[in-house]
C-alpha cells in the first residue's frame, strides 16, 4: 500500500513538473536548457488497453499520441533525423535547427504495425534495438511473464534465488502491489537464475514465457522484410536483456557482438548504434559504455533523462535519452520534456 502510495505521489509530481515546464517553456525562459537536439525512446505503440491491471503501462504509448508527439515537435520548429546523423547534427554551427530523434526498443511488432504508419505520415525516421534472444524465441521477458502470471491468479507463491513470496492477487491494488514486490525480489537477485525461476513457475501453471515472447516480438523474418524500409535503422540491445554491469568481461562482450552480428545479418551492415537494456545502472556505467567503444559502437544510448548539447559527444557511449511515457500522453508534455527543464529537475 505504501509504495502505490508513493507510485501516486511521485506521478503528481511529476505531472506537476511538466505542467510548469510546458508554461516556461511557451514563455521562452528554458532556452539554454534546451540544448541542440533530444532523442525519445519508445517501447510499445498500440491503440489503448482498457484493462485496470497494467503494471506496464509506462511503456506504452497510443499511435494518436506518437501524432501528437511529432506534431508538437515540428511545431516547435525541430527537425527529424537518424540517430546514426546525431555527431553531424551536433557538430553544425551554434543556432541550427534542432532536431529530434525518435528510437524503440526491443522490436516489437506493433511497432510495424501501429508505429509505422504514423512516421511513414510525417516522413520521420527511426531506429529499432533489436535483441537477439527475443527475436529468436531463446530468452523471454520478465517484466511481461510477471504481469500474466499475476493477471491470472488469485495467489501466487514464487521461489526466487532472493527469496520466497506469497502473494496476494485477488484485486486491482494487490496485484500491482504483487508485481511490485516481485520485481524488486527478481532484480535483488542474479538475473538469470531470477528469470528462469520465475519462467519455470509460469510453466508450471500453464503460461508459456516464451509464447508470450512470440506473441509480441517481430521474429527474423519480419525484421528482414522492415529493414527494407527507407525510414527504418536497426542497432543492437543485447541477446539477453539483462543488466550488463552484473556481467563478467566476456559475458559482456559477447552480448554486444553477438547481437551486432544478428543485425548485421538480418541488414547486410554492423549496427553503429546500441541501446544498453534497461538503460540506468544496471547496464549503463563507465565500465560497460568501455566495452561498448571496444565491440565497435559509434553511439550508445541509456535512459538517463537529458537533451543533447555538442558536449554529449564527449561521452558517446552513454547519451540521454527521454521517455515518452504511457502516464503523461498529452502534447504539450512532449513540448515540455523537449525543453530540458524535466530533465534538469530530475537531476538529468
Amino acid at each position: 500500500m505504501a509504495r502505490r502510495f508513493r507510485k501516486t505521489v511521485k506521478r503528481a509530481a511529476i505531472t506537476a513538473g511538466l505542467e510548469m515546464s510546458f508554461l516556461l517553456s511557451r514563455l521562452g525562459l528554458t532556452a539554454s536548457l534546451r540544448g541542440r537536439g533530444v532523442i525519445f525512446t519508445l517501447h510499445h505503440v498500440r491503440p489503448a488497453d482498457p484493462r485496470p491491471f497494467q503494471p506496464n503501462r509506462h511503456l506504452d504509448i497510443t499511435p494518436d499520441f506518437l501524432d501528437a508527439a511529432i506534431r508538437a515537435l515540428a511545431g516547435r520548429g525541430y527537425r527529424f533525423i537518424r540517430l546514426d546523423d546525431v555527431p553531424a547534427a551536433l557538430a553544425e554551427p551554434e543556432g541550427a535547427q534542432p532536431f529530434a530523434v525518435f528510437t524503440l526498443d526491443d522490436g516489437f511488432r506493433n511497432n510495424r504495425d501501429h508505429a509505422l504508419p504514423v512516421f511513414e505520415r510525417h516522413g520521420v525516421p527511426f531506429t529499432i534495438f533489436v535483441c537477439k534472444g527475443l527475436s529468436e524465441r531463446s530468452h523471454t521477458m520478465w517484466w511481461d511473464t510477471a504481469a500474466t502470471l499475476i493477471e491470472r491468479r488469485d495467489r501466487l507463491a514464487v521461489c526466487l534465488p532472493a527469496g520466497r513470496l506469497d502473494l496476494d492477487c485477488s484485486t486491482t491494488r494487490t496485484k500491482f502491489e504483487a508485481f511490485d514486490a516481485l520485481a524488486t525480489l527478481l532484480l535483488a537477485g542474479d538475473e538469470t537464475r531470477s528469470v528462469a525461476q520465475l519462467d519455470a513457475s509460469a510453466n508450471a501453471v500453464g503460461i508459456n514465457p516464451h509464447a508470450l515472447v512470440s506473441e509480441l516480438i517481430m521474429d527474423r523474418d519480419e525484421l528482414a522484410a522492415l529493414a527494407r524500409h527507407p525510414l527504418v535503422s536497426y542497432g543492437a540491445h543485447t541477446v539477453s536483456h539483462r543488466g550488463l554491469a552484473a556481467l563478467n568481461d566476456d559475458e559482456l562482450l559477447r552480448e554486444y557482438n553477438e547481437s551486432a552480428d544478428y543485425v548485421a545479418a538480418i541488414t547486410g551492415s554492423r549496427p553503429l548504434t546500441f541501446a544498453y537494456p534497461y538503460g540506468d545502472c544496471r547496464s549503463a556505467t563507465a565500465r560497460t559504455a568501455g566495452y561498448a567503444d571496444w565491440a565497435g559502437f559509434k553511439l550508445s544510448v541509456t535512459t538517463r533523462p537529458g537533451t543533447l548539447a555538442p558536449a554529449a559527444m564527449q561521452s558517446p557511449q552513454l547519451l540521454p535519452r527521454i521517455s515518452l511515457n504511457g502516464f503523461y500522453q498529452k502534447r504539450r508534455y512532449v513540448e515540455a520534456l523537449a525543453s530540458g527543464l524535466p530533465s534538469k529537475l530530475a537531476g538529468g
